[in-house]
């Protein structure tokens, strides 16, 4: 069983995409790295790719090749108080889904370390 399936597949994962955007809609410092208008297709985005990390389905990358994380938000100043209001929103995420100790914690810890990835300014 993949982690995707073991934490409630896509369900869970949007869920916690959901939680996630709600928060940046409304955070001055992130909203404007955002350049849509909607952010409908970012967090279609990032729940395809989260789906496709944790073993589910690869739309994600079917749709946009290589996630190439750094390369895509280099446009973006990603400093260390961005990337901090970054994982306030996703703690939210995940506070909002029903994850056991042990797969918060493996979550967690994955989005932390992809958090300090993308600091590049």
């Amino acid at each position: 069983m993949t982690f995707y399936e073991e934490i409630g597949g896509a369900e869970t994962i949007s869920a916690i995409v959901s939680t996630f955007y709600a928060g940046v809609a409304e955070d001055e410092l992130l909203r404007p790295m955002y350049p849509e208008e909607d952010l409908g297709p970012a967090e279609e985005r990032f729940f395809l790719f989260l789906c496709q990390y944790w073993g589910g389905p690869t739309t994600y990358s079917e749709q946009r090749g290589h996630p190439r994380l750094r390369m895509r938000h280099a446009p973006f100043p990603v400093t260390h108080e961005a990337k901090d209001h970054w994982l306030k929103h996703f703690r939210d995420g995940l506070d909002a889904v029903d994850l056991t100790p042990e797969q918060d914690a493996e979550f967690w810890s994955y989005v932390v370390r992809a958090a300090d990835f993308m600091v590049n300014a």
